[in-house]
């Protein structure tokens, strides 16, 4: 019953608040829900124990009631990257198959160290001493982009379709790398001994990306067949379901990335399912479904973000590390996309507008969030979150509000010409 409760309250908060954007601030969904439960919030944390203490402690007795990073990372990112996988056209995907390899990977590592560099050095101007290991623990938390927020952001930008696929592409895949960066650094933080050795290294990454990846495209196979076999809505709606909530058990129970293991799934079903003649009424069904349930857990989930402030202690002294940390992470991010494309120039091409577009469609969201809330509670953890939180809350509401204007129309439509030109050129 308190889960009902708690999942209750949210879906009554987030539809007043969906509500009240689309009838006055009229921003996008998931934006204006998220602003305004941080606007809520900063009313609660100012005035709430004076003038409102009941309903302050009630949310904040709510918010200090649910693991965020398991109800994120367990439950709520598989059925969100799942909904992403399956809109994705795997043959899309197969032509930036070299700049999405690449970003999800050695872009990742490349802004981890930047950051984490970045901020030891930046830090102490502002008096904060903060290990090396953390900084680069914030820096592996970072550096990821946000899979959710960045496909909720693709939605209101015109880009091209090469361009869609390469920055989401690098936002479904680089969760496996992330994780293992991540996992690699706060073990040697918190004083474990770990293995450095490169063979170690690709073990873990082995097991952990590519393990989620078999394991994804194995559910995906099955289940397809199985769909089948049976062109039923309703089947193919609770099959779908088994897939993603079976298939994050399976992979937890294996110790795999369940993450990559919905996106194989999403995308493996998503494409396979076009070969054979599904009924109408069966694919409209389908579709709609994850549609709508992309919907309802990307508005409780930026809800979420917008109420993380009310369990972060102490944020208002860290406001300017938390600008540091946007400077260097926006830097990091610029630095980690450029460089891999001026490696990949010799067979891709990246006018200035591509990686413009792939350096602001970069948002960050509560994936690293969630992550920083996972590190043991410590002298360091609450200045990281704090910081990874002003990060996050800029990245959506700043980045995602720009990057239609940032995707310029005519240029994204000058660059498609271009690409098409030089693709002709290739293969003459």
């Amino acid at each position: 019953m308190e889960l009902y409760y708690s999942f209750s309250v949210l879906i009554v908060l987030a539809s007043i608040f969906a509500y009240i954007n689309y009838r006055f601030l009229k921003l996008p969904s998931t934006i204006g829900i998220m602003v305004i439960a941080i606007i809520v919030s900063i009313i609660l944390v100012v005035f709430g124990q004076s003038f409102l203490p009941k309903t302050f402690n009630h949310l904040n007795n709510l918010m200090n009631s649910i693991d965020f990073t398991e109800v994120l990372m367990g439950a709520m990112l598989n059925f969100l990257l799942f909904a992403g996988g399956i809109h994705i056209n795997i043959n899309d995907l197969k032509e930036q198959f070299r700049p999405v390899l690449i970003f999800s990977t050695a872009g990742v590592v490349i802004s981890t160290f930047i950051v984490g560099f970045g901020m030891f050095y930046l830090l102490p101007v502002l008096g904060i001493n903060m290990p090396f290991i953390y900084c680069l623990l914030f820096g592996a938390l970072i550096s990821p982009t946000d899979p959710v927020a960045v496909l909720s952001v693709l939605k209101q930008a015109k880009v091209s379709k090469s361009l869609e696929t390469k920055v989401a592409g690098e936002s479904l895949f680089n969760d496996g790398m992330a994780v293992v960066v991540f996992t690699v650094v706060l073990q040697l933080a918190i004083g474990r001994e770990v293995d450095l050795g490169i063979e170690s290294i690709t073990m873990l990454l082995m097991k952990e990306a590519g393990g989620g990846l078999l394991l994804g495209v194995v559910l995906g196979y099955i289940t397809s067949r199985l769909m089948r076999e049976v062109d039923d809505y309703i089947i193919s709606v609770l099959v779908t379901l088994a897939v993603v909530m079976g298939g994050y058990l399976v992979a937890r129970h294996l110790h795999i990335s369940g993450p990559l293991t919905m996106v194989a799934a999403g995308l493996f079903m998503g494409n396979f399912n076009v070969n054979f003649k599904m009924k109408s009424v069966t694919q409209d069904y389908l579709i709609k479904f994850w549609e709508l349930i992309d919907e309802i857990l990307n508005a409780v989930l930026f809800l979420f973000i917008g109420f993380e402030l009310l369990m972060i202690k102490d944020l208002n002294h860290y406001i300017i590390a938390g600008l540091l940390g946007i400077v260097v992470v926006l830097a990091a991010r610029f630095i980690s996309i450029w460089a891999p494309t001026r490696f990949m120039s010799l067979n891709n091409r990246f006018s200035p507008q591509t990686i413009k577009v792939l350096f602001w469609g970069g948002i960050r969201g509560g994936v690293s969030i969630a992550l920083a809330m996972s590190i043991p509670k410590g002298e360091y953890s609450n200045i990281i979150l704090s910081i990874t939180y002003c990060v996050v809350v800029f990245s959506i509401v700043v980045q995602g509000l720009t990057i239609v204007k940032v995707a310029n129309p005519k240029h994204i439509e000058k660059e498609g010409q271009d690409e098409e030109s030089i693709a002709l050129d290739e293969n003459y």
